[in-house]
């Protein structure tokens, strides 16, 4: 899903990261990577998800660009308090033009924010049933604020840049990591095979991203504002008590899936030892994603940290979506 500011151009997109603590570049294409870069990002210049300074983001990313030859045409990932994701169930609806309208007429009871103020995208994630036994379409709706979505397109604009779509960073994270095997359940579990598991992640980075999905659908998602991009041995408790509390808040959902596991990504998650301490304390098959979901790197990632490029990896599929 994608708040689209352009055609897509999947012959040269490269998905952005702004993390905040850094910067992230990836251009891929038939399941390899050819290019890939990251720096470090000033302080102050992105905090808690937003861009602080216009003008110090567009001439990091200029000499950025320039430095590593990257292509302009580019697809950002967001990720902040500014940003509204809900469930709606809706009647069958074949035409698409209806269907929007429809969804933008129950947004704006379920989101509490001025649509005129916002920029809205859905996605059909599947179906239902009433309880009058008629057919209903799930859609998840992600309604975000306009002028915090303006921000980074100055910035990457004013940089030369030409961004071709938005994406939710957790969207991205769901679609470079959901094919990663599945964690063995802890013994003794019984499992339906007729029901596939949900599935938590959870990318430690400048912004924290929690997300709940089954399969290639992400079903939940909630940004943190802590910077646990630098984990200390004492953030494993507060970590799983933020883990306990997301999959409360999807399990509320109607035929919400049981969790199987909780699958780390990010800088911070490079830790076995923290993948085993929070393990003990939620009761659940904790690993550390392959950073890269698979992808073939091709010698584009040296010198590189694999876990910076996850969420830039995911935005460059998007591309492709």
């Amino acid at each position: 899903m994608a708040l689209t500011l352009g055609k897509k151009n999947p012959r040269g997109s490269v998905g952005l990261d702004l993390d905040g603590a850094f910067v992230a570049a990836v251009q891929a294409q038939d399941g390899r990577i050819s290019r890939a870069a990251s720096m470090e990002l000033p302080s102050g210049v992105i905090a808690d998800g937003e861009v602080v300074d216009v003008e110090r983001l567009s001439e990091s990313l200029k000499n950025f660009f320039k430095e590593n030859d990257l292509p302009t045409r580019v697809r950002l990932g967001v990720s902040n308090q500014q940003i509204v994701v809900r469930h709606l169930e809706l009647p069958q609806i074949e035409e698409e033009s209806e269907l929007a309208a429809a969804v933008r007429f129950q947004a704006a009871e379920a989101i509490a924010m001025p649509l005129d103020e916002a920029v809205l995208d859905y996605q059909v994630v599947g179906q239902a049933t009433s309880a009058e036994g008629s057919p209903r379409l799930r859609v998840v709706v992600v309604a975000a604020r306009q002028a915090m979505i303006q921000r980074f397109v100055d910035g990457v604009r004013g940089a030369g840049l030409k961004p071709e779509g938005i994406d939710l960073n957790a969207f991205a994270l769901v679609r470079a990591l959901a094919n990663n095997p599945a964690a063995e359940p802890p013994a003794g579990t019984v499992v339906d095979p007729d029901v596939e598991l949900a599935r938590v992640y959870c990318h430690l980075g400048g912004v924290t991203n929690l997300a709940v999905a089954v399969g290639g659908n992400c079903l939940f998602t909630r940004p943190l504002s802590s910077d646990w991009s630098d984990l200390d041995d004492h953030v494993a408790a507060a970590l799983a008590e933020e883990i306990r509390l997301s999959m409360d808040f999807y399990m509320a959902q109607p035929d919400a899936r049981p969790v199987g596991e909780v699958l780390l990504s990010g800088p911070g998650s490079a830790s076995e030892e923290l993948a085993e301490e929070l393990s003990a304390l939620i009761h659940l098959p904790v690993s550390v994603a392959d950073p890269l979901g698979g992808l073939e790197a091709n010698g584009a990632m040296k010198d590189e940290d694999a876990h910076r490029h996850t969420v830039a990896a995911g935005l460059a599929l998007g591309a492709y979506a």
